[in-house]
């Protein structure tokens, strides 16, 4: 029944924006984040929130990057801008029930999207 659906994703040139949504439907969740991953490379935590105030950036994106969430709409969105071609990547949205940060910087998330493609070109 849970189900987390990512859009938003595209291609656009460095510096360009995008912003991206994750839909959560089955249940409500504590915490949700964004992850990415690009080709060769291991998934590393992006961006995370904990119920609606209580966020944290890797700091690759700080600055750049920003996570909310809308409650009403059990929607988590990652505006993402300035970015720049090592942003290059699938990005996957995930959630939990239980909420500590440091589960969310290791990734040990319960629920997963299938991830949305975001290319940043020079």
């Amino acid at each position: 029944q849970v189900q987390l659906v990512e859009s938003g994703g595209g291609s656009v040139q460095a510096g360009g924006s995008l912003r991206l949504s994750c839909a959560a439907s089955g249940r409500t969740f504590a915490s949700m984040a964004w992850y990415r991953q690009a080709p060769g490379k291991e998934r590393e935590f992006v961006a995370g929130i904990i119920w609606s105030t209580n966020t944290r950036y890797a700091d690759s994106v700080k600055g750049r990057f920003t996570i909310s969430r809308d409650n009403a709409k059990n929607t988590v969105y990652l505006q993402m801008n300035s970015l720049k071609p090592e942003d290059t990547a699938v990005y996957y949205c995930a959630a939990d029930p239980e909420f500590t940060f440091d589960k969310l910087v290791r990734g040990v998330m319960y629920y997963w999207g299938k991830g949305t493609l975001v290319t940043a070109s020079s």
